[in-house]
């Protein structure tokens, strides 16, 4: 083995290999260990007696041998032994570091090698297309002492055949043996590196006083991304220390005999969905029924977008806020909605957000109207100005004594329409990722800027209230997002303005491979149907980001993955190229635009959520979004209940519904945001005297009145009275809610059994 990484921080690694082979041997085989080395040689063999009938998977997992503690796996390779024919022999290298991800470091020296005049300045340009730097400048100073030199870099793909421009000082030039002469570099000279050796330092310019010089670093270190599907370390870790919780909770609530094992207990989310101060107040209410309930403890997860993010930030800026009443909180974000918002634009209020924008710049983040939108949200719902991260929820969930916070937002491109792009991005403490690539960076180094997987350019993490107004963009949408919205076909507009593409044929005809993709062709529409698309699909603004993706390259196989075609529903997904590989930036909007729900991030099958309490806060039609998100599952085939209800629900739904089908797919309780019983009830069972019944008149559906989605100042009154709904609702289906946690520990148990050993060998 080669450049074997260090396990260790003191000493180079105590290394062995460990080959298992289950279809021939219930043993593990293991090499020697070679200690203190980065190049281990073993010079041993192994023999397996194997049957041809079944698939052999050769797995060597090369290993850290340690004394006080268990040895650490470094990796793992599987091999399929049916690619060897019996009798033959084969000598295979396995390349670790796979090309398509090696990026290298190219040094750039210029040398001068002759005083020039004193007052004489040189001016070197190299650029080189597809690095990270792009151009890099460098300039010789007439205060330079002779021999002085002056070096930059570039971080670029290895195998991407690169040349380097550079522009130059005009002067003679030495090319090759003979006497110097006078070169034209008015424009810039191309030099392919492809053709050069570049371990050894190597001169491509010589001039009368200087030459210029380059040489490859070894560039290859660890990622500062994950890639992969499953949960990152920290999230794992969160889950064992809140099942102790949730354990706990549903043995009071559910009156259990026994206690709960890890593996009967089942995981519950709490989704919400967007509605601007109408969804931040009815969550408080939602989420003060749940902990009078005792259920609170019982979440693991809960999941906000929009104008829910906000009352996630404010709670989780308390590291115990679900162990305290929710009371206080609640009384304090009762004077920020009542109060006016005019004096979040006084003269000092501006100055102040002048300030931070500008300070923002300076640390390198790209501005928009987003950034000030959050500076708004900060004041609005702050007696001062907050300094909190995502990053500093960690404290809130690093002993499971709160659910998992998952904030959720949209990607998209420019002149394409929501439906033809959008990738869901969701935000924990711990990692910011998307959910079709697999790719996650730390909540801290969200915004900095990386390169093939690299981080390049740290910058500051942003205070929340940035990512509120992202998270929150009420100006993203574009008019195809309206036409959607509104529940009406974009099929008209897009016969109008998208380009037609088909698959066309190649002669004479290639041989077949696996993964390979059809030739196509694409037409585009002329140009006033272009100009009619980018006014159509135009946002007025997006949130801009640098993008953790850019330099990374999609596998050849990628769209056989099982995870990436979960959420593969786009245009482009068939079009790597036109994928977020190499673009400067992510643009994130609300994804309310889309569909009003936040509950993409519990789909995902790691995280294996049981329960869904699904709290909808949206205006209008309640049971469009479910109706949207229900046909998006079907669609792609992710395991969700079916959500039918009869036309008389419908036209008039009650406080709740329970939704549940097949073992696959989450329990759903769903919750419109309606006034039922409450007209005629104060508390479960409790009647309204004559003189209460006016304070159970709540029209919250509506878009316009009281609690009209833009509306951003309540009375205090207006406020209790839908805070008071939405805390009813919860209390008024306690048996509901206990219900599906009931059968979902059924389930968990049923499920247990099932698999245990001897009862799948009887099935």
């Amino acid at each position: 083995m080669r450049n074997l990484r260090k396990a260790d921080l003191l000493s180079q690694t105590d290394c062995y290999v460990k080959l298992w082979l289950p279809t021939a041997s219930c043993r593990e085989a293991r090499t020697r260990t070679v200690r203190n080395c980065k190049n281990p040689v073993w010079n041993e063999t192994f023999h397996f007696m194997i049957q041809r009938e079944v698939k052999n998977i050769l797995e060597l997992t090369v290993c850290d041998e340690d004394t006080l503690t268990p040895d650490d796996q470094l990796l793992t390779v599987r091999f399929d032994v049916a690619k060897i024919h019996p009798g033959e022999k084969v000598h295979l290298n396995f390349e670790l570091n796979p090309k398509s991800r090696e990026v290298s470091h190219l040094e750039v020296h210029v040398n001068e090698t002759k005083r020039k005049s004193p007052y004489t300045r040189r001016d070197f340009t190299f650029t080189m297309r597809g690095s990270y730097e792009g151009t890099q400048d460098v300039s010789l100073s007439p205060c330079c002492r002779r021999g002085s030199s002056e070096t930059t870099v570039f971080h670029y793909v290895k195998h991407s055949q690169p040349r380097l421009h550079m522009t130059l000082p005009k002067e003679h030039f030495f090319c090759g043996r003979g006497s110097p002469k006078k070169v034209d570099v008015s424009s810039p000279l191309a030099v392919p590196l492809r053709s050069l050796d570049l371990e050894k330092k190597v001169t491509v310019m010589r001039g009368e006083s200087y030459e210029v010089s380059v040489k490859e670093e070894d560039g290859r270190k660890n990622l500062d991304l994950r890639l992969g599907f499953d949960l990152c370390a920290e999230e794992r870790d969160f889950i064992c220390k809140r099942k102790k919780v949730v354990a706990a909770a549903l043995k009071s609530v559910l009156h259990l005999d026994e206690d709960l094992q890890e593996d009967e207990v089942p995981v519950v989310a709490v989704m919400t969905t967007a509605g601007g101060v109408r969804s931040m107040t009815a969550m408080f209410g939602s989420l003060l029924a749940l902990q009078e309930l005792g259920v609170l403890d019982c979440v693991s997860y809960i999941s906000g977008l929009s104008a829910t993010t906000w009352t996630m930030a404010r709670l989780y800026e308390d590291a115990n806020w679900s162990q305290k009443d929710l009371r206080g909180p609640v009384g304090d974000i009762r004077k920020h909605v009542a109060k006016s918002k005019l004096h979040s634009f006084s003269l000092d209020h501006m100055k102040y957000y002048e300030k931070e924008l500008c300070e923002r710049k300076r640390e390198g983040h790209n501005l928009s109207f987003t950034d000030l939108w959050g500076l708004f949200i900060d004041c609005m719902l702050h007696h001062q100005e907050s300094t909190h991260k995502l990053s500093d929820q960690q404290l809130a969930v690093n002993q499971g004594q709160n659910p998992l916070p998952i904030y959720l937002s949209l990607n998209v491109k420019d002149d394409f329409s929501t439906l033809d792009f959008k990738e869901w991005v969701e935000f924990t403490p711990y990692e910011v990722g998307f959910l079709k690539y697999g790719a996650f960076v730390h909540s801290e180094d969200f915004g900095s800027e990386f390169f093939m997987g690299h981080l390049m350019k740290k910058i500051p993490e942003s205070r929340i209230c940035f990512l509120e107004g992202t998270w929150s963009n009420i100006f993203s949408p574009s008019f195809m997002d309206a036409v959607y919205l509104s529940g009406h076909s974009e099929d008209f507009w897009h016969r109008w303005t998208r380009g037609t593409e088909h698959d066309i044929e190649e002669h004479p005809a290639l041989p077949k491979k696996p993964h390979e993709q059809a030739t196509s062709i694409s037409i585009p529409k002329g140009c006033l149907s272009n100009t009619l698309r980018e006014m159509m699909t135009g946002r007025p603004v997006v949130s801009t980001y640098h993008n953790f993706l850019k330099g990374l390259q999609l596998h050849n196989n990628y769209l056989e993955n099982e995870s990436f075609c979960m959420w593969k529903d786009t245009v482009l997904d068939t079009s790597p190229n036109q994928l977020n590989a190499m673009g400067d930036y992510l643009q994130l909007v609300d994804t309310a635009f889309f569909i009003n729900t936040s509950c993409p991030p519990l789909l995902r099958p790691e995280r294996k959520v049981d329960v869904i309490l699904h709290l909808n806060y949206s205006g209008g039609s309640q049971t469009l979004p479910l109706d949207l998100f229900s046909e998006y599952c079907l669609e792609h085939r992710i395991p969700f209940p079916g959500t039918e209800l009869s036309q008389e629900d419908r036209e008039h739904l009650k406080e709740c519904y329970v939704f549940e089908d097949s073992l696959e797919a989450p329990i759903l309780a769903y919750f419109p945001l309606v006034c039922d019983t409450f007209q005629k009830y104060k508390a479960p069972n409790v009647e309204r005297s004559p003189t209460e019944m006016e304070q159970g008149k709540v029209d919250v559906p509506s878009c316009v009145g009281s609690y009209g989605t833009g509306l951003l100042t309540y009375t205090e009154e207006a406020f209790n009275r839908l805070l008071n709904l939405c805390s009813y609702n919860i209390l008024n289906n306690k048996h509901l809610i206990l219900q599906a946690l009931r059968t979902a520990v059924e389930r968990k148990k049923r499920f247990k059994n099932c698999s245990s050993p001897r009862l799948s060998k009887i099935s």
